[in-house]
């Protein structure tokens, strides 16, 4: 049902509100402190091309990045209060990351019994996904790309008109779900209004993301973006930094794009307008990229981002073992992989390891190495990397991937149900994992090296880095050099410093969770279920044996 609104001028129709929702962390978790500060990129972007609809306002409100709003009793954002104070036809929901999904259906709970209408987006909306949103409530689901759909989509609820004819949507129909046509991906982004990040309410924000890819011709296995890159003009992305840098003095920023440098004639002309408008402004950017270890060749290409103040590269090793790079089909070699990192560092940057332990072999893989060698593997090649900052996660079976139909196929699954979607960020173990790992050996090895590498020492590291900026007088000679040496330890204490900090409140959370006694519920389903297939399988093959 669609409120009816008062609030008129004139005799007009009365403006509508749309409100869109970020669900919380289920936990905290090692992106937690980083969200407090920033917010996701899709609902700024759909939330925005709904500003420029006549008749409609909007809002973001991100539960991670929730500073002033109202409370209930145990920290949640009060969403009866909030509509209470400014009500909403419509509420679109985020689904944009798995682990929050509970938390997901938990707001549409409340917006269901306050009668308010519900659409939801993201990337967890996939194949059966899709039918268990709608049947918990959800009125549409949004299917890909949500900004031309959205600005269809809400007159015609609001009109109370059928959605046939509005692509790339799925709804209940008198108990039938219907699929509309898949919507053709956008190619021309210069069609879209620039984000806008002032429709986030309740907010603080310091590191804002800016987005200039959409796809990724990869084809890693566990991942969920995918497709033909399809790039923005530089102009378009130069536009972003400038928005958010004149609107909100925004200094800090993250291009969330996967394949930074991909389109290489691109991305030098996108460096050189960031040069040239910093130096206009008198503005100092601190820009973190995510780019591919093979663009440390390009010499043109590296200049022109530490021209553009490009600070901090976040690369995807994904693992340091071949045979799981194979698997990943990632196209690298461990030692190759050393020599490009310590070519980034020789060129100044900062590099930020992404990592995945203990990802699942193909079928028949005659690979074995135990949690121990693993460990050792890791950290061997993260000191001779000699890698700034770190994350270690589990593989995660997102919907959707070839990796978790992989390992549905092959029964290695732990069952959602028992375990929750709570756990679906990279920190807990979801499936049995190859021999001789077990989910506990698993999740414990990836923690230790993590711990090793974030340790109390760091803050030890602080002072003594403090005592030693004296030193760096003795470089006038070369004060660029020497303020660059000093700036990296610098930088690289603080940073692990506040690294444990994060992991030792994870580990303090996860003492007291249940997610040990969900583990071991869990794996005794899933060898019930071998083992009634084991006996299956020999029933079939000797008919002579009586029925079980």
């Amino acid at each position: 049902m669609i409120l009816e609104r008062s609030r008129r001028v004139g005799g007009a129709e009365p403006r509508r509100l749309l409100r869109l929702i970020c669900p919380a962390y289920p936990t905290f978790n090692i992106y937690s402190a980083q969200a407090r500060v920033t917010t996701a990129l899709g609902p700024i972007c759909v939330a925005t091309a709904v500003h420029e609809l006549p008749g409609w306002d909007v809002e973001v409100i991100d539960e991670n990045n929730y500073h002033y709003g109202p409370r209930e009793p145990e920290g949640k954002p009060d969403h009866e209060a909030i509509q209470r104070s400014r009500q909403a036809d419509v509420v679109g929901l985020y689904g944009g990351l798995t682990s929050t999904i509970p938390r997901l259906y938990e707001i549409a709970r409340l917006y269901g019994r306050m009668g308010v209408t519900m659409i939801a987006g993201g990337q967890h909306f996939i194949e059966d996904c899709i039918d268990e949103a709608l049947d918990r409530g959800i009125g549409v689901i949004v299917k890909g790309e949500g900004e031309l759909a959205i600005v269809e989509l809400l007159p015609k609820l609001i009109a109370g008109e059928g959605l046939s004819s509005v692509a790339g949507l799925a709804y209940l129909d008198g108990g039938r779900i219907v699929h509309t046509p898949d919507r053709p991906l956008m190619t021309d982004f210069d069609l879209l209004p620039i984000p806008d990040f002032s429709i986030l309410r309740y907010a603080k924000m310091r590191l804002f993301p800016v987005t200039g890819v959409r796809g990724c011709g990869m084809d890693c296995e566990f991942c969920t973006v995918n497709g033909r890159p399809r790039f923005a003009t530089p102009q378009r992305i130069m536009a972003q930094f400038a928005s958010a840098h004149e609107k909100h003095r925004a200094k800090r920023f993250f291009l969330v794009d996967d394949l930074f440098g991909q389109n290489r004639a691109e991305a030098i002309e996108l460096c050189g307008l960031l040069r040239d408008y910093q130096a206009d402004m008198g503005a100092n950017f601190d820009i973190t990229v995510q780019i591919r270890l093979d663009k440390a060749r390009d010499e043109e290409l590296l200049q022109a981002m530490r021209e553009a103040n490009i600070q901090m590269l976040a690369i995807g090793f994904e693992s340091p073992i071949a045979a799981e790079l194979q698997a990943m089909n990632k196209r690298l070699d461990p030692a190759e992989m050393i020599e490009l990192t310590q070519m980034y560092h020789r060129s100044g940057f900062h590099v930020h390891g992404m990592f995945i332990f203990g990802y699942p072999l193909p079928e028949g893989s005659a690979f074995r190495m135990s949690a121990k060698e693993r460990i050792r593997h890791f950290q061997r090649f993260i000191r001779k990397a000699r890698i700034d900052t770190l994350q270690v996660l589990l593989p995660v079976p997102l919907p959707g991937t070839k990796l978790t139909r992989r390992l549905r196929d092959r029964g290695r699954l732990l069952p959602s149900q028992l375990v929750g979607l709570e756990y679906y960020d990279g920190n807990f173990p979801l499936f049995e994992p190859d021999d001789p790992l077990t989910p506990e050996t698993m999740q414990d090895a990836a923690r230790l090296i993590m711990r090793r590498f974030y340790r109390p020492m760091q803050m030890f590291n602080v002072a003594m880095n403090i005592l030693a900026f004296p030193a760096m007088v003795f470089w006038l000679y070369r004060l660029r050099v020497g303020w660059g040496r000093w700036s990296r330890r610098w930088w690289r204490s603080i940073y692990r410093t506040g690294g444990w900090f994060i992991i030792r409140r994870w580990t303090a959370a996860f003492k007291k969770d249940a997610f040990l006694a969900k583990l071991a519920e869990a794996k005794r389903h899933i060898r019930s279920q071998a083992r009634t297939s084991t006996e299956h399988q020999e029933d079939e093959a000797d008919p002579r044996q009586p029925a079980r």
